[in-house]
């Protein structure tokens, strides 16, 4: 199945906020419609849209939430917060929580277009995994550098996790001109995960494919 590229607001009226699939939100009592007649639901149906809160904040397709739990499966610890751990490490979503990038999507397009250096080197796969130490900045380009501070200097820094810090930096060969760096301080805690799900029920969908 593909990456979802369909209405926003539709998943967002069906499986709550989903920060990570847009930034905006929709009108006040807008999203009660499915509450209103849905009824009692299903386990099935309960754990199929935990499952599909997840893929859709996070902007993966089937193949690979399910490649994901199975890597998560064969991890020492607790399947559910090592899938979490997994998707909140990738660079696609640390980009997205430290306001590099106003939604996932936007934060892939960054990384697919080559604009981010981790480490100071290049980086196009979306879901390249960071490390604790991972110093992730723009491409020293002017095109690169405007416009991800436009990103920044449109976020509320209180909402980066405690995982990720960013740094003012003066920019070699730029006179006067400060940039800014995430830094992976850490592996993300569950209680700083940026989605209110229910990762035990995830696992359970998928309990007979893995």
């Amino acid at each position: 199945m593909s990456r979802y590229r369909g209405p926003r607001f539709k998943k967002i009226r069906r499986l709550g906020a989903l920060p990570g699939l847009t930034s905006k939100r929709p009108r006040a009592g807008s999203d009660l419609r499915n509450q209103s007649r849905s009824g009692k639901k299903s386990q099935y149906r309960i754990r199929l849209e935990e499952k599909q809160k997840l893929r859709f904040h996070y902007g993966l397709t089937e193949r690979q939430l399910l490649k994901y739990v199975r890597i998560a499966g064969k991890a020492k610890g607790s399947t559910g917060q090592v899938l979490l751990q997994l998707l909140e490490m990738r660079l696609d979503n640390i980009l997205f929580r430290l306001g590099m990038a106003s939604t996932i999507p936007q934060a892939r397009q960054l990384v697919n277009h080559r604009h981010i250096l981790v480490n100071g080197r290049m980086v196009d796969i979306p879901s390249y995994r960071c490390k604790p130490r991972d110093i992730i900045t723009a491409r020293d380009d002017q095109k690169s550098r405007v416009m991800i501070q436009n990103y920044l200097d449109s976020y509320s820094h209180e909402g980066v996790p405690k995982h990720l810090t960013l740094h003012p930096f003066q920019s070699k060969g730029v006179v006067n001109q400060i940039q800014s760096k995430g830094v992976v301080n850490q592996i993300i805690d569950s209680k700083w995960v940026g989605l209110k799900i229910n990762e035990l029920l995830v696992v359970e969908y998928y309990s007979r494919q893995t």
